[in-house]
């Protein structure tokens, strides 16, 4: 099935290997993507509207080449690795119950995003909004408070300490 230059709407992708996919210029709209697997898939001006990804594998995309008009995604329980979200407004978005990891959030708006549960080891967060995002039972994240904003951001304990890791600081 090509999938460049097309829309799909309230289409159900299910258990399909789209590895080395192009997907550029392409529109879905109300769409699901149920164990799907994305490597390296072009996103090139790709339009993502009301999408949810679930229990996906994701690796290698650059989110950030999207056509941003309304842009609206969402993850659960879906491994991303090596992907870009840097200079999105991602405001909203789920990340429930992911792993999330190499992943580069870098001027990013992750204002109102869940990344409740998720498991983010080595993703870079470097000037973004984490204005009331929550992270409650989130793990291995590596988050400089110097570097983002943060207003009412949900942690848990004891994960928030890492917060403190940048600092040379002895914690008993």
């Amino acid at each position: 099935m090509e999938y460049q230059n097309e829309e799909f709407e309230e289409n159900d992708f299910k258990d399909i290997d789209l590895a080395e996919s192009s997907f550029r210029n392409t529109k879905f709209i109300d769409c699901n993507f149920d164990n799907c697997k994305l490597l390296n898939v072009d996103l090139n001006n790709t339009r993502l509207q009301e999408v949810k990804f679930r229990n996906c594998k994701i690796v290698g995309l650059d989110f950030s080449k999207c056509n941003d008009f309304i842009l609206n995604i969402g993850f659960e329980n879906c491994y991303l690795s090596y992907c870009i979200f840097s200079d999105m407004d991602l405001d909203n978005t789920e990340f429930n119950e992911c792993k999330i990891y190499d992943c580069d959030f870098v001027n990013t708006n992750l204002k109102n995003t869940n990344f409740e549960g998720s498991d983010l080891k080595n993703s870079l967060f470097r000037n973004t909004n984490l204005s009331y995002a929550s992270f409650r039972n989130a793990k291995d994240y590596s988050i400089d408070p110097n570097n983002n904003s943060f207003k009412k951001t949900k942690f848990s304990i004891p994960e928030v300490i890492s917060l403190l890791s940048i600092y040379d600081i002895e914690i008993d």
